[in-house]
């Protein structure tokens, strides 16, 4: 039996937020907590992230007609939802934008507005237990871990598959929900996860594809930025609300 899915998934993470700037700016100052007013729902992009959000849009309104999206689902957070409208609106393109709360970025509960030396000081049992059960399966009281995320995207993947079989569906999401994506389509293993993680960060405002053909999954594009250089638009990498190792 064939099962219903798009023919395309093109993953965008969002451009650049306050969030990643306070993120940063406590990572080099040695600080325990982040400098941030709002919770992580309500984040915008900063400048540079307007600027990528900019730029994300004038290169799609320059790509061919089968190339565009012809869905757009996204996550309910404000710099994803600003990514979103952004784009759209400098490409020109005329879509509704879907917000579904599956594409949120991951919980950190207890964790949350904490940098790593800020979890081994202040939660030195959070972060043994974190150490010995792995990114994957570590879930900080009150939050989310990595396999929880992938269990609401395989849900959001049955909808896509019934709304938009054989479309093109823009995702406008977090940076550990497009890494789970591949890690449930392409039937990854926990260290192939994690070393593509490692390898290669997911970038602001980037671009990922992955189509569909023939039963399987294959990854197209990950974490491209030619756009963004293109149009002389900042490329930034920040980890997000994650650090990289496992």
């Amino acid at each position: 039996m064939t099962v219903p899915a798009p023919a395309a998934l093109v993953l965008v993470r969002h451009g650049e937020s306050v969030g990643n700037l306070a993120a940063a700016a406590a990572a080099e100052s040695g600080a325990e907590r982040l400098e941030l007013e709002t919770r992580d729902a309500d984040t915008p992009l900063s400048d540079r992230g307007q600027e990528q959000a900019r730029a994300l849009g004038t290169w799609w309104r320059a790509l061919p007609e089968h190339d565009r999206p012809h869905a757009v689902w996204c996550s309910p957070y404000l710099r994803a939802r600003q990514t979103a409208t952004t784009a759209l609106a400098a490409a020109g393109l005329d879509l509704r934008l879907r917000l579904d709360e599956r594409l949120r970025d991951r919980e950190l509960g207890i964790t949350d507005r904490l940098t790593a030396r800020g979890v081994a000081r202040l939660l030195p049992d959070e972060a043994a237990r974190r150490a010995h059960l792995g990114k994957l399966y570590h879930r900080p009281p009150g939050g989310e871990s990595w396999a929880d995320v992938a269990l609401r995207l395989r849900s959001l993947l049955v909808d896509l598959g019934a709304r938009h079989d054989g479309e093109r569906v823009l995702v406008v999401t977090h940076d550990a929900p497009v890494a789970l994506l591949r890690y449930v389509l392409e039937e990854l293993t926990e260290d192939e996860l994690f070393d593509l993680v490692g390898a290669r960060g997911v970038r602001n405002a980037s671009v990922s594809v992955l189509e569909h053909a023939d039963g399987a999954w294959r990854t197209a594009a990950f974490d491209d930025v030619r756009h963004l250089a293109a149009l002389d638009a900042p490329v930034t990498e920040h980890e997000g609300t994650d650090a990289r190792g496992r």
